[in-house]
């Protein structure tokens, strides 16, 4: 793989590993110098960082913990220091922890809608002043929010609120040409995905969408590459459910 001439400065939050990983190589890909951020995986990031220069393009690792702004503020700083003013802001970052609403504690509660929601709402507080006129922000929300499925009502909640920011925050931001949408994936084949189930449970989410597999990353990545691109510019305030028709 050969990266083509710049096209600008991503940052994707929570991009060490998984679907974030990815969307960091496709964009790489495209041209874009990118900061990968972590909160807790400095070795995952450094090795996607020399991963991504190896193949000719240019990338950082930036840690910051995104529920914090403070933590934000200077994850902005750090990425403008190396790489120069952000044109595309991948929201990325988030955790899931399914159980009944009932058997939620407080600390998952509000953990979960830290990062998730206060993560969201802290990056783009900053970008709303930070991000280059003509940029794109894309958040990730999930097909669990069209599927009501019992144990997700915490972390549906927190997809909800993302999907709300954004179609608010993209006729907030008029006159500035930037984008805001939401890429919502089906089930995906990562690592956090598949671990824990057994292959009878990996086959009954396959064979839910009727294109009857599991998402890859690289479908995930190819959606924000396409919002993030130049075919992407007239979506606006729009979730695209990359779910192979599940919902």
């Amino acid at each position: 793989m050969t990266a083509v001439k710049n096209s600008g400065v991503a940052l994707v939050t929570g991009a060490s590993r998984g679907i974030g990983a990815t969307i960091a190589r496709r964009l790489v890909r495209d041209g874009f110098a990118v900061a990968v951020n972590y909160a807790s995986s400095p070795a995952e990031a450094e090795k996607l960082v020399a991963e991504l220069v190896q193949t000719g393009g240019k990338a950082v690792a930036v840690k910051a913990d995104v529920s914090n702004a403070d933590d934000v503020r200077k994850m902005f700083d750090t990425v403008e220091q190396q790489l120069g003013k952000v044109d595309v802001l991948v929201n990325n970052a988030g955790i899931l922890k399914t159980m009944p609403l009932a058997q939620t504690t407080d600390e998952v509660f509000a953990q979960t809608f830290a990062i998730n929601v206060g993560g969201v709402f802290n990056t783009l507080r900053e970008a709303a002043t930070r991000l280059n006129d003509g940029g794109r922000i894309i958040n990730l929300s999930s097909t669990t929010l069209a599927l009501n499925l019992p144990g997700y009502s915490i972390y549906n909640g927190t997809k909800a609120a993302i999907e709300a920011f954004s179609r608010v925050f993209a006729k907030e931001l008029r006159g500035r040409r930037i984008t805001v949408n939401c890429v919502a994936p089906g089930p995906v084949a990562t690592d956090l995905f598949l671990n824990g189930k057994t292959e009878e449970q990996i086959a009954q989410f396959s064979k839910m969408p009727p294109l009857e597999r599991l998402g890859q990353p690289d479908d995930i990545a190819s959606a924000v590459a396409f919002l993030a691109g130049p075919d992407g510019a007239w979506v606006n305030g729009q979730a695209l459910r990359a779910n192979g028709g599940l919902a």
